[in-house]
């Protein structure tokens, strides 16, 4: 029988969940060059992922002012320049600073110096970076090094410097001494934008997120059952049909990515030194496909579009040659168009959960599939059954297997994803490492996660960071891998949208349980990508549990300072600065003056305000944090929530008491600011609670974060 996703969602997950909950097996100690007691080590800078070598120095660090210069050294990179302006533009929101960006040829003093003239056995993406009191250097061999160690240095400054908005500072470069690069070349992440349409500026947030922990390529699934992604100028039919739906939604006109918006994100990506992979699946998960071009049917009638939630439900007619060269010449087709606006190397092909596929039929997609490719001079890109074919020599195939796989090694009753395996190490196939147990973003954390699946068990961050991609397919003593390590290209997390709405136990039965994409994303990837990032970047000796959750709890700051809602996983030991647990009943009041529902209405809608504080229950609010660590406020008087009115987005929108229904337009985001107070975001728009001013009866409403004082909670 096939072991693939499609049977394992179908089967019992109580031996998975066991596994999950195991605890996980000490690792080895961290190679950081900084010593000394607890309390230094917390207070050391915190960088993720773990650099090969990092050295705390002692000392003052180095201030940044507005005049400080971001001096570029000439080169023969073009890119160079560039790495420097988006450095200052990164460093701008939050200091207010304009930095002047110079390209001289030899460095200047106080200043942060990007020198990409250093020596080539730093590769493409190693970088050093030393900072003291007289300035910051980072040196690379080119711009893409240069870029990663602009990572590093934004994780040597003050959390607060990933808001949007401007803060006081100071802004001071911790003192260090970096030398780094990465373990694997290859360090991905899949967006599954077939079943859950990402809207282009979600995706580049997305993109600029992930590239923060060195990740340097962005696999988009834009083909599947429940959705065609990507404009093909020569068969419109899969854009104004294929595109129409979504899982849980129908009758979309723009859920696609025009050939110009594509290019458009390709090019984003490439600002940011990732590689764009396109994925055309197919023989499998074509019903878009299927629906809006006819002869790719047996019948040579198009199905009708499909917005439901199941897999292994399809596949191209492979049964005859008439239907195999049909299918040839739309992949043909297809791929020709894709690979023309798409730069980097890959094109990857898909080809798992096929059940009902014969091995002629699947052979037949492989064979046009590959052929397509190849013809325009990419590399074969596909899932780990694309073994089970001839494939071309150094394609690469993404393993997602899991332990039930590697028990199986050596037994004689190894599963056909190890027998495919071992055929593709035999045609010399590269591996990129996805093992669904470890890297697969869409299962849940545990029980309380709100979105997501659990076919593979509960995945929390600490099972996310214990793996090594040398045993991903070794038995589970660690030997016998079947993949050569130098055959191992790198790794990939793998963001699925399945279950990408509240509830997902069950069929939804609204789309108001669905958060807006990026919701999804921030929640089911923070923690966990920077700990897979970490997997693929630094060496497998700095890998330790205790230490990466101690760095990794820093950054929960830097994601609130960034807007990023991510799940504040209880296996991680999160900085106090992201503030402690507020359950419990409080007043929140500012200038004096509470928030309060007018004359203790238990009506739906009612407008809040801010009153002058007296303590009755009509401004007592029973705050309780939710799953992803933010917070509702019900209203002790009332029972109603604090509620941006219907979903706004809008700055303006006012906020009411509304009837709890656990949506994101209902939850708040509390962060400790300056003089003791909070700011309450948000969760569904980012913006913040705020009154309009201190008189008796202001109203209350959602604003941007302008500082203001109206802004600034006491919560007492």
């Amino acid at each position: 029988m096939r072991s693939s996703r499609w049977r394992r969602r179908n089967l019992s997950t109580l031996a998975a969940l066991a596994l999950a909950l195991a605890t996980p097996l000490p690792v080895m100690a961290t190679a950081t060059a900084a010593t000394g007691s607890v309390a230094e080590a917390a207070a050391a800078p915190a960088v993720v992922p773990q650099p090969v070598s990092q050295t705390n120095l002692t000392g003052s660090g180095f201030a940044l002012t507005a005049q400080t210069p971001v001096n570029v050294i000439s080169s023969g990179d073009p890119d160079a320049a560039g790495v420097g302006t988006y450095l200052a533009g990164l460093l701008a929101p939050a200091t207010g600073y304009t930095l002047p960006v110079t390209t001289t040829s030899q460095p200047a003093s106080q200043a942060i110096v990007l020198n990409p003239n250093g020596p080539s056995t730093l590769g493409a993406e190693g970088y050093t970076l030393n900072s003291s009191s007289t300035g910051v250097t980072v040196t690379a061999y080119g711009a893409q090094g240069l870029f990663r160690g602009v990572q590093t240095l934004r994780q040597l400054l003050p959390a607060a410097i990933e808001s949007t908005t401007v803060k006081p500072g100071p802004w001071t470069v911790a003192p260090v001494q970096i030398s780094d690069t990465p373990r694997y070349a290859y360090r991905g992440v899949m967006v599954d934008v077939a079943r859950r349409y990402f809207p282009m500026a979600q995706l580049k947030k997305y993109i600029d997120q992930a590239a923060t922990y060195k990740i340097n390529t962005l696999h988009l699934h834009l083909t599947d059952d429940q959705g065609w992604r990507i404009a093909i100028g020569a068969i419109p039919s899969l854009t104004t049909i294929g595109a129409s739906t979504q899982s849980g939604f129908t009758g979309g006109t723009t859920w696609y990515y025009t050939a110009a918006e594509y290019q458009e994100i390709v090019a984003y990506a490439k600002s940011r030194f990732m590689t764009v992979v396109p994925e055309i699946d197919g023989p499998g998960h074509t019903s878009a496909a299927l629906a809006s071009v006819a002869n790719l049917n047996c019948d040579n009638k198009a199905i009708k579009p499909y917005s439901g939630f199941d897999v292994g439900i399809s596949l191209y007619c492979l049964s005859d040659a008439q239907h195999i060269s049909n299918v040839s010449g739309f992949l043909t087709t297809v791929i020709d168009t894709v690979a023309a606006m798409t730069p980097g190397p890959y094109v990857h092909l898909g080809g798992d959960e096929t059940p009902q596929a014969t091995s002629s039929q699947y052979n037949a997609y492989v064979s046009a599939a590959t052929a397509a490719a190849t013809a325009r001079g990419k590399t074969v890109m596909g899932w780990h059954q694309l073994g089970q074919s001839t494939i071309p020599a150094n394609s690469v195939m993404q393993w997602w297997g899991d332990a039930d796989d590697r028990a199986s090694i050596g037994t004689g009753g190894e599963t056909e994803d190890i027998q495919f395996v071992r055929n593709a190490v035999q045609q010399n196939a590269r591996f990129v490492m996805s093992p669904s147990d470890h890297a697969y973003l869409d299962m849940k954390y545990d029980s309380s996660t709100p979105y997501g699946l659990s076919w593979q068990g509960y995945v929390p961050v600490s099972k996310a960071y214990d793996w090594d991609p040398s045993t991903s397919t070794a038995k589970p003593n660690g030997t016998g891998s079947l993949v050569p390590a130098d055959r191992i290209a790198g790794v990939e997390a793998a963001l699925w949208a399945d279950r990408a709405y509240a509830g997902s136990q069950s069929l939804p039965q609204s789309t108001s349980q669905f958060p807006e994409p990026y919701v999804y994303a921030e929640y089911m990837t923070f923690p966990r990508l920077p700990a897979i990032a970490e997997i693929g970047w630094s060496p497998q000796s700095t890998h330790d549990w205790t230490d990466f959750s101690r760095r990794l709890g820093t950054h929960g700051p830097r994601w609130t300072a960034a807007g990023i809602g991510y799940y504040a996983a209880p296996d991680v030991p999160w900085s106090s600065a992201s503030g402690g647990n507020l359950n419990g009943v409080h007043t929140l009041a500012t200038g004096g003056q509470a928030l309060d529902v007018p004359g203790s209405s238990t009506t739906p809608g009612t407008r809040l305000t801010t009153w002058a504080l007296h303590g009755g229950n009509n401004q007592k609010w029973t705050l309780t944090e939710q799953s992803d660590g933010s917070y509702t406020l019900v209203n002790v008087a009332s029972g109603l929530c604090a509620d941006v009115s219907g979903g706004s987005l809008s700055a303006g929108a006012p906020v009411v008491q509304w009837t709890c229904t656990g949506g994101t337009n209902q939850r708040w985001r509390i962060t400790p600011v300056a003089g003791g107070t909070h700011t309450l975001a948000s969760v569904k728009s980012g913006l913040l609670l705020t009154t309009a001013s201190t008189a008796n009866g202001a109203l209350v409403a959602q604003q941007p974060d302008s500082g203001s004082a109206l802004q600034r909670w006491t919560i007492g």
